[in-house]
């Protein structure tokens, strides 16, 4: 891929060389896995793991006893051996776990999150870059949620320390994530703001000191390049105007993209389904993002070799897909969802709605509407409210002045008692849990409730039927390849 030479960077930043014309997206808890994330770096594309709730992730693949061997293959090439032995006698269960057992709890993200949290945190981001890269892939990238600061120092630090290519992060304003990439790959202690609500900004943050953390003996760690994925030409002007924030390229992603999207610009209007109606005033102008000389993507309801040529057409490097490469046999979603997706989608009765109030920061939400998920209104009312995994809750300052933490997916009189008010708990879906249970690892309860699932895909599912009708049973990421990138 060719170079080009980064926009006004701070000396210190390289020059972005990741520039292919398709980004896979970085989906879910582990639907876009290592394999799915590897199967696309080998052609020489961006291929993405999801960096959400990854220590979940590690740590039940050892309870259910890793049985390929892939994580202990991975930890063995962490460079402190120390810190894996902890976290192998913590979670591995050779045998797996007894049917019924619920798994074992993790530390939960906080400003404090104690040593262990950390560890467990640095290790699975770790593992997880590493098995996409092993084997000398093509480019690989790790992509965050904003919405989840407190974990972010660590989750970035253990990516880099498995060389990651490039870090992604939307859902809010990443403005703090450039600067925190220079000081992780110079082993400085870091500290990144964290909104509190009640609390004046910068006050509070989450902090780590790799050296403390891992001892001085530490290998080199080349910075990867920053692409901060944003909905406007306004805030990709407000990230260019200082050193400090500036990204090294955007993702533009559009409201029909899968997952969060930004709400409407001006008041929140739904339709006759409840979903927020979005204008032209939410569709980016990409002349205006070409002008600022960036590298950028598009992302969206693109998944076809026709939005690969055109984006190019509009400035563009290329598009970010998401949808057809959740729906391929390489991703982490489990068989028996996939293969309910896709006779959906060869019936034509599957579709893709965007839910207001499911997610618990606020934004909205893509939800597959699937048979026995919680997108059934009736379903998710079912499921008893708690939070006990918490990566979307947030922080908010007590009458005490202490740092608290709140969910609107948890118990209503638990939320209000901590400031919160009932009607932002309506609706709402622990995502967490049902993100988790997608690809496997959902939670068994000690009473025998098993956590539901709730699938997220793209508006748009043109890309996938096309792909249905050229592979009836199916595809693998290769084959969704070949057809984006004929033309």
């Amino acid at each position: 891929m060719p170079a080009v030479q980064p926009h006004s960077a701070p000396p210190s930043r390289p020059p972005l060389r990741v520039l292919p014309s398709i980004i896979q997206g970085g989906m879910g808890v582990a639907v876009s896995s290592w394999r799915l994330a590897r199967a696309v770096a080998r052609r020489g594309q961006l291929g993405v793991v999801s960096g959400t709730a990854l220590d979940l992730v590690l740590a039940r693949r050892l309870q259910d006893g890793d049985r390929d061997g892939s994580v202990r293959r991975a930890l063995a090439a962490f460079p402190v051996q120390a810190l894996v032995g902890r976290v192998l006698a913590r979670y591995l269960r050779p045998e797996g776990r007894e049917p019924g057992v619920p798994y074992a709890p993790v530390p939960r993200a906080s400003l404090r999150p104690g040593r262990a949290g950390n560890e467990l945190t640095v290790l699975a981001n770790f593992v997880e870059v590493w098995l996409a890269k092993e084997g000398r892939t093509g480019p690989v990238g790790i992509n965050y949620l904003e919405k989840i600061q407190m974990a972010t120092p660590a989750a970035a630090y253990g990516a880099m320390l498995a060389g990651v290519d490039v870090v992604l992060m939307g859902a809010g304003i990443p403005r703090h994530l450039p600067q925190l990439l220079d000081e992780l790959a110079e082993h400085r202690p870091v500290r990144l703001p964290v909104d509190v609500a009640g609390a004046p900004g910068g006050e509070h943050a989450a902090v780590l000191d790799p050296v403390a953390l891992l001892g001085e003996t530490l290998p080199a760690v080349p910075r990867p390049a920053f692409l901060a994925i944003i909905s406007s030409e306004v805030l990709a002007g407000y990230l260019d105007r200082d050193d400090a924030i500036r990204p090294d390229g955007f993702v533009i992603e559009g409201p029909r993209a899968g997952g969060h999207n930004a709400p409407p610009r001006g008041r929140m209007t739904l339709d006759d389904r409840g979903q927020p109606v979005f204008g032209p005033r939410d569709e980016a102008d990409l002349a205006k993002v070409a002008a600022i000389g960036l590298p950028f993507w598009i992302a969206g309801s693109l998944g076809t070799p026709e939005a690969v040529r055109e984006s190019r057409a509009l400035g563009a490097q290329g598009v970010q897909i998401g949808t057809v490469f959740a729906l391929s046999t390489d991703s982490g979603l489990s068989p028996e969802l996939r293969t309910r997706l896709l006779d959906q989608l060869r019936s034509g009765t599957l579709e893709v709605l965007t839910d207001a109030a499911a997610s618990p920061t606020g934004f909205p939400f893509k939800v597959a509407q699937l048979d026995g998920t919680l997108s059934d209104p009736a379903i998710r009312a079912e499921r008893p409210r708690l939070c006990d995994l918490g990566y979307l809750r947030t922080a908010y300052l007590t009458e005490r002045g202490r740092v608290g933490y709140r969910c609107p997916a948890e118990p209503v009189e638990v939320f209000v008692r901590k400031g919160g008010t009932e009607e932002e708990t309506r609706g709402r879906a622990c995502l967490c849990n049902a993100l988790a249970a997608d690809v496997g690892l959902g939670q068994t309860r000690a009473d025998g409730y098993a956590e539901q699932t709730l699938v997220t895909l793209g508006a748009d599912l043109l890309g996938a039927e096309r792909l249905l009708a050229l592979h009836p049973e199916g595809w693998s990421a290769d084959e969704a390849l070949d057809w984006l990138l004929a033309a």
